[in-house]
Formats: structure tokens, sequence, C-alpha cells
């Protein structure tokens, strides 16, 4: 076989292959004989019939199969001959066969990234320590007395820090009402009906609580707010918006005595120091998920920080619309509506764009690692991890793995577990330093 090969950038490359009349007749005569040896030709006892006879009756499926097979070779000696670590190979096209019986085709094939790989054993990481803070625990009280309280109305004073009001308000930019201004919905920044907030330093937005304090039920005050650099509508980040607010109700919230009352009103027959021990459990456990987010984050960011290189635009292109989808499904569940979405689609497919690339970055990076420490996932392993996925979806084994086979998906499968023991080696071997100022973030 003649076959040529031109790298091009963003991991792209053509492949042209000219394969001689003497090899692909050979081919052809290989398909022949085993079509000749198995076909039940009435008339014939199985493997009896003429070989002309064969070649007319099963001329489409000759010529197909030997096309096939002879491109899947050329495939494989192009990956031979030129050390390629392929993709994706695409659809042969200009698929042609000459007078003379030789055989031509060209492809667009997706290589694979030449990552260079920085030191990666022994990475310094810093993490907290697993013990749960006090104050986080006395915390998580604190908020089970707040489900409890109840709340009854103020009178004869105005709004103070602390206290719950009951607002309606409509906001504007520059005159015009925010959605005006930005020809666009910008969900509950427009207004809101009978909305609480509580007047403190975290609700709503910053600065809107302390300018409530002072009013009166009834009162209307203008409050001006200079919107943070860090918003999610850009269009709005250090803009001045205006709130036209209306104290409709103000309340203050009365909490239960922290004690073995309210906890069996939690869970009947617990005690308090009952229900002290479970929340602690239950923040160690999810303080120790955490801290191993933690370190795959900082190796993580350590690893791409150091190494770069070009990533195929095809499979760039995929994974953002992959992120974008994913984006938008969570925003629906969290009850953004479809013109809240559509307002927000530059952005959004911004950010997927962002995270399409680090998340192909560390997968190619660690996929690298595995191959360097000859990492590998056993067969049994696989088998595991797909029956346990099948019993997540209360489904029959055999017929989940069936199905991901018919799907082409087991290879992903198989990458995904691969890439978390290439994440497991770089924990082990990281060199892991606990300090008490570290924090985790919420």
């Amino acid at each position: 076989m003649n076959i040529v090969v031109e790298k091009l950038q963003q991991c792209a490359a053509t492949l042209k292959v000219e394969i001689p009349a003497e090899k692909v007749q050979g081919k052809r005569d290989q398909i022949i004989g085993t079509y000749t040896a198995q076909a039940k030709v009435p008339g014939f006892r199985p493997g009896k019939a003429p070989k002309a006879v064969i070649e007319k009756r099963y001329k489409k499926e000759i010529a197909e199969e030997v096309k096939e097979k002879l491109v899947n070779e050329a495939y494989d000696e192009a990956l031979e001959k030129e050390k390629l670590k392929v993709l994706d190979f695409g659809m042969p096209e200009n698929l042609s066969e000459s007078p003379d019986g030789s055989l031509s085709f060209e492809a667009k094939l997706m290589l694979a990234p030449e990552v260079t790989l920085p030191n990666y054993k022994g990475l310094a990481i810093t993490i907290p320590t697993e013990d749960v803070p006090q104050e986080d625990i006395d915390n998580q009280l604190e908020g089970l007395r707040e489900r409890f309280a109840e709340f009854k109305n103020i009178e004869g004073r105005g709004a103070a820090a602390g206290d719950y009001a009951v607002i309606d308000y409509k906001s504007s930019v520059e005159g015009k009402p925010t959605e005006e201004f930005l020809g666009k919905p910008v969900g509950i920044i427009a207004g809101q009906e009978n909305h609480w907030i509580k007047l403190d330093d975290e609700s709503f937005l910053p600065g809107f609580a302390e300018k409530v304090e002072g009013m009166n039920v009834g009162d209307t005050r203008e409050i001006t707010v200079t919107m943070p650099e860090d918003f999610p509508l850009p269009e709005l980040a250090t803009k001045e918006v205006v709130f036209e607010t209306t104290l409709k109700e103000l309340k203050e919230a009365e909490l239960p005595n922290l004690d073995d009352e309210l906890a069996a009103r939690l869970a009947p027959g617990k005690t308090l120091e009952d229900i002290t021990e479970i929340i602690r459990e239950n923040m160690l456990a999810e303080r120790k998920r955490k801290i191993a987010d933690l370190k795959v984050d900082q190796l993580v960011g350590q690893l791409t920080s150091q190494t770069d290189f070009e990533l195929p635009e095809e499979l760039v292109n995929r994974e953002t619309q992959s992120q974008a989808d994913n984006m938008v499904q969570r925003g629906i569940q969290s009850g953004m509506s479809e013109a809240d979405i559509a307002s927000q689609q530059a952005d959004l497919f911004d950010a997927a764009g962002k995270q399409a690339v680090n998340s192909l970055r560390t997968n190619f990076i660690l996929q690298e690692i595995a191959i360097a420490e000859n990492l590998t996932v056993p067969d049994s392993d696989l088998i595991n991890h797909l029956a346990m996925m099948a019993q997540q979806r209360k489904e029959s084994p055999k017929k989940f793995i069936r199905q991901m086979q018919r799907e082409g998906r087991i290879q992903s499968v198989r990458s995904s577990l691969l890439i978390g023991k290439a994440i497991d080696f770089l924990v082990e071997n990281a060199e892991v330093t606990e300090s008490a100022e570290a924090t985790i973030e919420s």
C-alpha cells in the first residue's frame, strides 16, 4: 500500500491511500473463497457452488466487504507506519477503483494531542484537617431552630437588622424598566411581589437589606444598588439598579430552645446529644468527600497549568455542546424559564466552551499518565462497574451491557475507569500537608 499522511493544525490530518491491484484481487479471492465454503446456493451442496455462480450471486456483498476490509487494513498500516494516535478515522472519501483494479481513497483523521507530561509524582498539595469545626456544627443546629421558627408581626417601629421583611419591588436602570433596558428577561431582578428577605448582609443583593432598615409597613422607597463586578448578568455588572420597594409586612422570628424537646420534634425518641452526633457524622462524611475533591482539584490544576497542547476542534465543539446541554438541563431543574436561558445563551456557551477545554485537557493528561504508568482496567473491574450501573438503573445487567455494546459505549466506560486509576495514582504519590488554616469552599 502507498500511504501518505499530512498532519494539519488542531490535531487534524489527511490520509491518502493507494492499494495496488494485486492486493485488491488477493483480498477479493480470499473473500470469495469464504463465501464459496459457507454460502448455501439452491441446486448445489454447501461449499460446492462454482466460483462464477458465487461471484454473480453475491457481487454487491463481496465488493462491499473487499472495500471495508482493505480500508480497515489501510488504517491499521497507517497507525503502525506513522505511529499515529487516532481518535477518529472518519468515513472514507473519494473511494474509487481504477481500470487496472487498484483502489484509492482519502480520509480526514482526528489525532490525539501530543502531550508532554510535566513531573507528576510527588506533587505538593495542602488540605484542611478532617475535624469538623464546632462552629459549623453550631450553625447547623441554629439552622434547625430556624426551621421551626414562628413568625409574628412587628408593630410600632421601623425595620431593623435581623427582621424579616415582606416586600414588593420593581427595578429600573437609567430610568427604564430593567428588562426594557437590557432587551431581555432578567428573572427576579425585574421585580417580585410578597418577596421575603431577612435583613442581613447575605440577603438578596449586597447593600440592599441595610437600605430597607428604618422603613415602616406601607412605606415605599427607591433603593439604589451598584451591582457587583461578578454579577451573573454581565450587562448589569457595576451598573446602578434602582429598586422601587414597598414594605408590606415586617416580622420577627421566635426560635425554639435548643433542647431535647426540639430534638424530639425532629426525630422522635432522639435527644439533643443524639441529633448533634448525627450532624457531626454527616458533616464529617461530607467534609471527607470535599477534601478528596480538593486533592484532585489541586493536582489537576497543577498539571493543566504546566501543560499546553492543541485540542481537536471537532472534539472541543462536541464537548462544548454537551456541557451547554447539561447547563441548560440544570437551569431548567433549578427553575429557570426558557426565556431566562435564551437571554443567557451567549454567556452559557462561553462558560461551556471553557469547561470543555479544561475537561478535555485534564482527560488527555490523565490518559497519558495511565499509559506512562502501565495502568489498566481488568475486564472483571469493567464488568463489575457495568453491573453496578445496571443496578442503579434497576435493569438486568446482561440486558444493560448488551445495550451499551450496541451503542458503542463500553470503551468510554473503560476510559473513565482508567482516568479514575490515574487520579488515584496521583493522590497516592502526592505530598499532602494538613493545615488548620486551609479551607473548603462551600
